[in-house]
C-alpha cells in the first residue's frame, strides 16, 4: 500500500461521513423542534470542547496533517462557523483540499521528518508514519469520535455505521 493510499481515503471516509452525521442531527433539530445552536454548542462533559469545535478540529487535522506529510503549506481556517449550513460547507471544503493531493506528493513521506506545533512555543519532529501514527490519525478520530458521540447523546439518531459512512 501506498503512503497515499493509507492517509488521503481514511481522513476522506471520516470527513464525509461526519457531513452525513450533521445532516442527520440537523434533521432531527427539526423533528424535535431543538434549536440548531443548543446541540451545536453540546459537550459531553463542562470542560470538553463543543460540537461545533470538535468539527472544525477533524478538519484542522486531516487538512494539516496532509500539508505536513506532503511538507506542503499548512493551511490556516478561522473557526467562525456556528451553524450545520457552516460545518458542512467547512468540511467540503476540507474534502475538496484533501482530494487536491496527489499520491507522489506523499512519495517518501513516511521516512521524512515532520516538525509540528504541541504548544506554545514548542515543536515536536517525527518521522512521517509516526506522525500520522501517534498525532494525526489519534487526534482526528478523536474529534471525530467525539463528535458522534455528542450528537448519539444528545438523542441524534446514529451508529457505528453512520460513524463509518457506510449507512
Amino acid at each position: 500500500m501506498s503512503f497515499y493510499d493509507a492517509v488521503v481515503p481514511a481522513y476522506l471516509q471520516i470527513l464525509n461521513s461526519l457531513t452525513g452525521l450533521l445532516s442527520k442531527a440537523e434533521a432531527h433539530c427539526d423533528a424535535k423542534k431543538i434549536a440548531p445552536e443548543v446541540l451545536l454548542g453540546s459537550r459531553l462533559y463542562p470542560d470538553m470542547l463543543p460540537l461545533t469545535k470538535q468539527v472544525q478540529l477533524v478538519c484542522d487535522h486531516a487538512a494539516r496533517g496532509c500539508a505536513r506529510l506532503t511538507h506542503s503549506e499548512v493551511p490556516s481556517t478561522p473557526d467562525t462557523e456556528t451553524t450545520f449550513a457552516e460545518l458542512k460547507q467547512r468540511l467540503a471544503n476540507t474534502i475538496d483540499y484533501v482530494k487536491s493531493f496527489k499520491p507522489e506528493q506523499f512519495d517518501g513521506g513516511d521516512a521524512k521528518d515532520v516538525t509540528f506545533p504541541v504548544g506554545p512555543g514548542r515543536t515536536m519532529t517525527l518521522k512521517g508514519q509516526q506522525f500520522l501514527n501517534a498525532f494525526s490519525f489519534p487526534n482526528f478520530y478523536f474529534h471525530a469520535v467525539t463528535a458522534h458521540g455528542i450528537l448519539r447523546h444528545n438523542g441524534v439518531e446514529i451508529g457505528k455505521r453512520d460513524f463509518l459512512g457506510v449507512s
